[in-house]
């Protein structure tokens, strides 16, 4: 369970677990749906509770919203220094929230230490330019579902 993972350091080696997904978002507003993002990273030990703050400065200098219903919040460079170990949050909403004039069902929180996000950021991509992956995505009714549809995010 997350209070058993809060251990900085952990060498864990996936930056997604069962419980970084959460199926039933209910956030109204981008601003709502960062701070759940990032409240799961900061559970999982990925990062301190002042990421979040960096991941809203973030989506105040850029939107984060990247196409097919997927906004990827994360920090900025001036946050890299509260990332403790490289994560992901995946946040689906059954209520679209309004990011920018675009339609957002999926958030996918982001923190990478040491730019190790990157790669992670390209798989995330793979996915969501897959049309029926997307609809497969919503469709999703566990967890381990929504992790066998993102692959390979955690190798």
């Amino acid at each position: 369970m997350w209070w058993q993972r809060k251990k900085p350091g952990k060498a864990v080696g996936n930056v997604l677990e069962l419980d970084q997904i959460d199926l039933n978002g209910a956030a109204a507003t981008p601003a709502a749906a960062i701070d759940q993002a990032g409240q799961i990273l900061v559970r999982a030990g990925a990062v301190d509770a002042e990421y979040v703050g960096f991941m809203h400065q973030r989506e105040q200098l850029m939107s984060t919203y990247m196409g097919n219903y997927l906004a990827i919040p994360h920090g900025t460079n001036e946050g890299k220094d509260t990332i403790l170990a490289s994560g992901l949050s995946f946040v689906r909403y059954d209520t679209p929230i309004d990011w920018d004039g675009n339609e957002v069902r999926f958030v996918v929180g982001i923190a990478g230490k040491d730019g190790g996000h990157m790669d992670v950021l390209s798989k995330i991509a793979v996915v969501f330019s897959d049309e029926e992956k997307v609809n497969a995505l919503l469709a999703a009714k566990t967890p381990e579902e929504i992790l066998s549809l993102l692959g390979d995010v955690n190798s």
